[in-house]
């Protein structure tokens, strides 16, 4: 188990426990404070999310710093063969149709223009997954490196 799962088990344990007490009130006060207790319970647990959400934020936040500061992508990123290999195996696939739908439409014009979008839409992915494919480094202007 977790440190999470145990904390996850501590915070759930003491919502019954506030579950509970907020029922025993009501069986002790009657009826006509049930409203007044749900609220409070609710407030407790909307409480409890806000917490939860913030918490979550500031983690991702401070991730996001991290990865900046070092001047990375984040893990969240995936740059792995797989993805690759599976975006190109799907736009062939998809090349097949879109191919005989411009070519049948609009004959040669259409096939060109269709390829011209597939060949696009990799292009994009593949700037997408390597922002320095098509431009040039960071910090090579300032070493003289490349010249524009």
């Amino acid at each position: 188990m977790t440190g999470r799962e145990t904390t996850m088990d501590a915070r759930d344990t003491e919502l019954k426990k506030e579950l509970d007490a907020a029922l025993q009130a009501r069986r002790e006060l009657g009826e006509e404070y049930e409203s007044a207790l749900v609220d409070s319970f609710l407030e407790k647990v909307d409480q409890r999310i806000d917490g939860a959400v913030e918490r979550r934020v500031r983690r991702q936040f401070a991730e996001q710093q991290t990865v900046s500061a070092r001047g990375g992508r984040s893990s969240g990123a995936t740059d792995s063969w797989g993805e690759r290999f599976g975006f190109g195996i799907v736009s062939l696939v998809l090349a097949i149709p879109l191919s005989a739908i411009g070519a049948g439409v609009a004959h040669l014009p259409g096939l060109i223009v269709s390829w011209i979008g597939i060949v696009g839409i990799n292009v994009v992915q593949a700037a997408r997954i390597n922002p320095n494919l098509f431009g040039r480094r960071r910090g090579s202007a300032q070493n003289g490196d490349w010249e524009g």
